[in-house]
Parts: C-alpha cells; sequence; structure tokens
C-alpha cells in the first residue's frame, strides 16, 4: 500500500513538472550584503537590558573618578570615553562575552555593540587594560548602582542572605602544589629532559626530523621547571588556617584548589549578599580559599558599611541573617550575636535533625549514596554511639568488648568539655571489627572516640542557635535562603553565562566578581526605568 502510495506521489511530480506547475519562492537574500541607513539612538529598545544601562551610565552615575587615569589634555592620543567601554563591557558580559577579544569583534559586527559605543571599535588590548584597572572604581561605581535600586524601591532591607560560588579563574590546576610537591615536580622535569640528552648521545643515527621533536620537547620542559624555580624563589610557602602548608598556583597564586559536583577546579569563591525583596547584591568580594567561615565578618562589615552609605546604618537592628552550613561555626554566632541581626545559620546535622526528613527513606537512601560515593564503597564506621560509655565509672568499651583508656578527662572543643577514649595498640591492630572501626590500619596509637561531658556549663552559641533553629520559626525563616541567594548564582554563572574569571590576582578578580553583580543588579532595574 506504501509502495503504490509513493508511486502515486512521484508520478503527480512529473506531470506538474510537465505542466510547469512548480512551487515559487521568493530567494533567500540572508547572504547578500546591503547597505542600510542606521539610526543609533533608535537601536536600543526601551525595557532591555542595554538599555537600562545606557541610561544608567550616561544620566545616574558619576564617572569623574576616571579622569585621574588620563593626563592626556595636552599632548597624547585621545582616550576612550569611560562610559563608552563599561557600556560595551557590562552588555558583553551580560551575553556571555567575559573575553576582550569578543567584546572587541562584537564591536565591529554587532548593531547593539555599535549603539552603545556610538559606532567607536576599541582594540581588545584597550578592554582588557580597562578592566584590569577597574579595582581601584569598582566600589564606588557599586555603591552608586545600589543607592538608584534603594531610589527605586527594590531594597527591602527585611531579610539578608550569603552564600558562595565557585568560580574557574584563569589558570591551570596543573600547576598548583604545595612548595613541597612543586620541587618534587621540578626534578621530574630536569630528569625528563635530561633522558632526552641520554638518548640522543646513546643513538647517533637519528634522522632529522626526530631531533627536532626532541629537541622541543627538551626546550618545553626546561621552560617548565625553570619557570618552577622562579616561582619558589620568589615566593613563600602558602599556609592554611591550621599553619599547614597548602597548595599554591604558579599562574594565579591567589586562586585555590576547589571541589565542586563538576569536580576540581582552579578558582576562587566568589561570596555575595544579598536582599530578599529583589535579590539586590548588597556586597560582594571574592576568595581564593575553599572554606566560607572565614568570609562571614568581612562581608557583615561591608554590608553594614553599605547600608550606611544608603542612609539606613540602624537596619541591622529590625533585619534578618541567614547563611547556610557552610559559614557555620562558634567564633561567627558569636560575632554575629554582637552585631543585631536576628541571626539564622544552619550547622552541618539541621537537616538530618528535620522530622520530615527522619522518617522519609528517599532522604536515608540518597544520603548513603553520597556517603558511599564520598567513602569509595567503604561499609560505614562505628560512631561514639556504637562505644558503651560509663560516666559515672569514666570508662568506655568499644563494639568488641575491649576496655579503652581515658586519654583525656577534660577537652575544651568549642567551649564544651569532653572525655576522651583510646583504645589499647595490641587490641586495635588483631581486633576482626577493624576495618568496621578504622579508616586505616593502626600505627601508632588505637581508635579514639570522645563523649560530651554532662556538665552544667553555660550554653554555647552553637547550642543556641540549633535550639533556634529548629523551632518552626526558624525553619521557616532558613527556608527563605533557597529562593533568595541561588537563584542569584544561576542567574550570574547560568543565564549570564558569567562563568569564568579572565583576570589574575585578588584585586583584579574581586572587581571582575563585582562587575558581573554589577550586571544582576541593573538588570533588576530594567523594568524600572523605561
Amino acid at each position: 500500500m506504501s509502495l503504490n502510495r509513493h508511486l502515486a506521489c512521484d508520478l503527480i511530480v512529473i506531470i506538474r513538472y510537465e505542466l510547469n506547475e512548480m512551487a515559487n519562492y521568493k530567494p533567500d537574500l540572508s547572504s547578500q550584503n546591503k547597505f542600510i541607513p542606521i539610526d543609533f539612538s533608535q537601536q536600543i529598545m526601551p525595557g532591555t537590558f542595554e538599555y537600562a544601562l545606557a541610561h544608567i551610565v550616561d544620566n545616574r552615575l558619576d564617572l569623574s573618578g576616571f579622569d585621574k587615569w588620563y593626563d592626556n589634555d595636552k599632548k597624547g592620543a585621545a582616550a576612550y570615553s569611560p562610559s563608552v567601554m563599561l557600556k560595551i563591557i557590562l552588555f558583553g558580559y551580560s551575553r556571555g562575552f567575559i573575553t576582550s577579544r569578543r567584546i572587541a569583534n562584537a564591536c565591529e559586527t554587532n548593531i547593539t555593540f555599535m549603539s552603545l559605543s556610538g559606532d567607536v571599535q576599541p582594540h581588545w588590548t584597550s578592554i582588557a587594560s580597562f578592566v584590569a584597572k577597574m579595582k581601584d572604581q569598582i566600589a564606588p561605581l557599586f555603591t552608586q548602582v545600589l543607592m538608584i535600586c534603594d531610589e527605586e524601591g527594590l531594597i527591602g532591607r527585611n531579610m539578608f542572605a550569603i552564600d558562595g560560588c565557585k568560580i574557574k579563574s584563569n589558570a591551570s590546576k596543573e600547576w598548583s602544589g604545595t612548595h613541597e610537591e612543586l620541587e618534587r615536580k621540578q626534578v621530574k622535569l630536569r630528569r625528563a629532559s635530561q633522558r632526552i640528552i641520554e638518548r640522543h648521545q646513546a643513538q647517533d643515527s637519528a634522522n632529522e626530523s626526530e631531533i627536532e621533536h626532541d629537541l622541543k620537547q627538551k626546550a618545553k620542559l626546561d621552560k617548565s621547571a625553570d619557570k618552577i624555580e622562579r616561582f619558589l624563589a620568589s615566593s613563600e610557602e602558602k599556609l592554611g588556617s591550621t599553619n599547614k602548608p597548602v597548595k599554591s598556583n604558579i599562574t594565579d597564586p591567589d586562586s585555590a584548589k576547589m571541589t565542586t559536583s563538576k569536580g576540581t577546579i582552579q578558582g576562587y569563591n566568589g561570596i555575595a549578599t544579598n536582599d530578599d525583596k529583589h535579590q539586590i547584591i548588597m556586597q560582594a568580594e571574592v576568595w581564593g580559599s575553599v572554606g566560607e567561615q572565614q568570609t562571614l565578618a568581612p562581608a557583615i562589615k561591608q554590608l553594614k558599611e553599605q547600608l550606611t552609605k544608603l542612609g539606613t546604618p540602624n537596619s541591622f537592628e529590625t533585619a534578618a541573617f541567614t547563611a547556610d552550613s557552610g559559614f557555620h561555626s562558634e567564633k561567627n554566632l558569636t560575632f554575629m550575636a554582637d552585631t543585631g541581626l536576628d541571626t539564622y545559620i544552619a550547622d552541618t546535622q539541621f537537616r538530618s535533625r528535620n522530622p520530615l526528613f527522619k522518617t522519609s527513606e528517599t532522604y536515608h537512601t540518597e544520603k548513603e549514596k553520597r556517603r558511599l560515593k564520598r567513602s569509595k564503597g567503604r561499609a560505614k564506621l562505628f560512631t561514639s554511639n556504637d562505644f558503651h560509655f560509663d560516666e559515672p565509672n569514666m570508662t568506655c568499651r568499644c563494639p568488641a568488648g575491649k576496655l579503652l583508656w581515658l586519654s583525656g578527662a577534660n577537652i575544651k572543643v568549642n567551649g564544651k568539655s569532653y572525655s576522651r577514649f583510646t583504645g589499647y595498640l595490641k587490641d586495635c591492630k588483631h581486633c576482626p571489627l577493624q576495618q568496621q572501626c578504622m579508616r586505616k590500619p593502626p600505627i601508632d596509637r588505637g581508635r579514639q572516640v570522645q563523649f560530651l561531658r554532662n556538665t552544667k556549663s553555660q550554653l554555647s552559641y552553637t547550642d543556641k542557635m540549633r535550639v533556634k533553629i529548629d523551632s518552626s520559626i526558624g525553619r521557616r525563616q532558613y527556608s527563605k535562603r533557597l529562593g533568595m541567594i541561588e537563584p542569584v548564582f544561576g542567574n550570574i554563572t547560568v543565564n549570564k553565562g558569567m562563568n569564568k574569571l579572565t583576570l589574575r590576582g585578588k584585586d583584579k578578580v574581586n572587581a571582575q566578581w563585582q562587575m558581573y553583580c554589577l550586571v544582576h543588579n541593573i538588570e533588576k532595574l530594567r523594568n524600572s526605568l523605561q
């Protein structure tokens, strides 16, 4: 039946061709050049991001701070206007054009870029130089845009949320390591270079193409080794919060290796604090460290400075503040208690205490999957709950029934007192439950476990926060965090494509991160400035 239908269709086509009854379409001229008179002022439509950007830069911002960059009124070539540079750079960022070359190319080919620049085509080196020097001017511009947001009624001051977003830096993670690791890498590179020389000395019959290839490879190895040697000679060991050596990066020493949901990257942690009314970013700063705890106090101080500049320094007395467990510590909670903010910061056990999750099979299944992924399939280890602790007699027995010795009777941790017990090495070495109890076979000591002492000491801020955030009001307040801050990072990195940093060094990268956040805030003004 289908064959007959195909034959009938072919017959109809043949008859129409013979009768000259073919379809007649207008020609496609999409690849043809055409001269069109353009009015640049008519290309920027009200209600668009570029309209809000042009209006704010041309009419609302004080750009006199850029004048000190130039001293060319009597000699030298004329400079590109800061207003033009700001418009094309911020608009380029909003379209995911984060490199200077792409922005420069767009100024020559894209009509919107031409309209914003007044048909000026800056060279990419001029754009790159302008962005690199923005570290001195971004702070006042950021505050001026916040003032415009406040005038338009976009800042509510009811609740503030803080979080971090890990973004790739302009450096390779392959060039990271402690000084000891980099020294070992340098030695390996020197050995590889020396092996090439030894191979040439042993093989006199190698042809010219092989010799040329090997010499290029040797030059590459020597260049890498020299790069490491210069870095080790000119920089000091980078220390972490516990004064232990941490990895440094040769290309960008201020960046750090960071683990994300999509793997390990070399980058920065972009911290942002925003308002709950329209998700306006109030404070932004990058940190070249993995931990977020040390970023909270500086962020709060900057937030207070911004609110003071906006004319409302007393907002802390009525506003709430929320953050996830990455910012939780006794030190941070103590600091927040003195700020006056109604604070809700979750601890790492907050979700497990939620009654909704205790009875959820899905939650426990996914939790076990994550644990197995972290532990690479190893069985769950014994916790302190699996040990029998006799507090009146101050004794402790392990799940295998062996007695542990008291290694610390009154150990202070975050203002709390603990009793610590340690297993005898001879017992732990030959214990049949060793794989369920210890990650690695014991070498110099047995399993350690500690228990909270039942003392009537004053409650710590961690205890007070646990009670506060576990209440019905606390959980309701904390639940607002997800809808406040997470969409901000999604808009910046996914919607706008600003998911990589092109500069190096904390000062320059910090300016670029604030420019990314500036794009987000200006977009919020789009509907208000039609």
